[in-house]
């Protein structure tokens, strides 16, 4: 249903001459939660969107700070990086010792084409990340709260889409299509670990692909109020550890035994609302909620979150 929007005129005519129909000049926007823009911006000017977020799951509290920072390097050409950090609050065990780095990712986006009125064209782009192992992951002691990343490298290639459409009423509604596909490599492993491997355990462990899809849509009630809603799907390969643990059998010396772990694929459905202020259509603000509804190994959470959206 979507790709037939994306691939729709932009706009009819209304059969009543007195419907207004707003410009898009007149449109601001933040941005849904989730979805990225395949707009790159133009050579010199930037984007700073800076995250706050709590993801709450039965048990547990991850807060987390995730910062997009985008220049525009050429025409239609764009790079970025995107610090994380966090902090995880855990019942029944220690918290983090503090707040920590999580993994860090480099971004390159170019945009093939770009979305006119009048025109059944969207704006489309393809995306390349880069997630480098910068996150504590292994060696955790008592203290398994204090793994922030992943220990691997991770590419994901992506595609992003982006058209307008104008409802009966004459107000835009602006839908996004995001596809990504993330390869990861293997690491070492070393004692307890966001693996689930205990102190004693030294051996490798490797995560599965994943892919994923996210429809986003933003319905401009006014010039500076927009409401927001992505809806997500994504699928985990399976996750392989391998390696040696020690067993203590029956009171005796600790023995190593070969341990080989698989965690299965994992899928998960979600949806984030939110809503959208903008000062002006360069500053803007985003409250909104993700929530995972639970499926295939995965379970469920909220995560509340707020966002400053910042281009100059």
């Amino acid at each position: 249903m979507l790709l037939e929007l994306l691939s729709s005129p932009a706009r009819s005519l209304p059969a009543a001459e007195d419907v207004y129909w707003q410009s898009r000049e007149d449109a601001w926007w933040t941005g849904p939660m989730m979805a990225n823009s395949p707009e790159t911006g133009a050579p010199g000017h930037f984007l700073a969107e800076p995250y706050l977020y709590d993801v709450r799951t039965s048990h547990a509290n991850s807060y987390g700070s995730r910062t997009y920072l985008v220049y525009g390097l050429a025409n239609n050409f764009s790079i970025g990086v995107i610090p994380v950090f966090g902090y995880n609050r855990v019942d029944g065990g220690p918290n983090s010792s503090g707040v920590g780095l999580g993994d860090f990712v480099l971004q390159a986006q170019y945009q093939f084409t770009h979305f006119h009125d009048d025109s059944w064209v969207p704006s489309t782009a393809i995306m390349l990340q880069e997630t480098l192992p910068t996150g504590k992951y292994d060696r955790l002691g008592n203290r398994p709260a204090d793994g922030m990343g992943s220990g691997v490298y991770t590419t994901t290639l992506g595609f992003n889409a982006q058209t307008y459409l104008w409802m009966p009423n004459g107000r835009i509604l602006r839908l996004r299509l995001n596809l990504t596909a993330s390869y990861s490599g293997g690491t070492d492993v070393h004692g307890t670990s966001v693996y689930g491997t205990s102190n004693s355990f030294h051996g490798h462990a490797r995560p599965g692909n994943s892919y994923g899809i996210d429809v986003a849509a933003e319905y401009s009630l006014t010039q500076r109020w927009v409401l927001a809603l992505d809806g997500l799907y994504n699928h985990n390969g399976n996750t392989r550890v391998t390696g040696q643990d020690l067993i203590d059998p029956f009171g005796g010396p600790p023995l190593p035994r070969d341990l080989h772990m698989n965690s299965g694929t994992s899928d998960y459905w979600g949806v984030a609302p939110a809503i959208e202020y903008n000062w002006t259509p360069n500053i803007g603000v985003l409250l909104g909620t993700r929530v995972i509804f639970g499926g295939h190994h995965t379970p469920s959470s909220i995560t509340p979150a707020i966002a400053l959206n910042y281009v100059h």
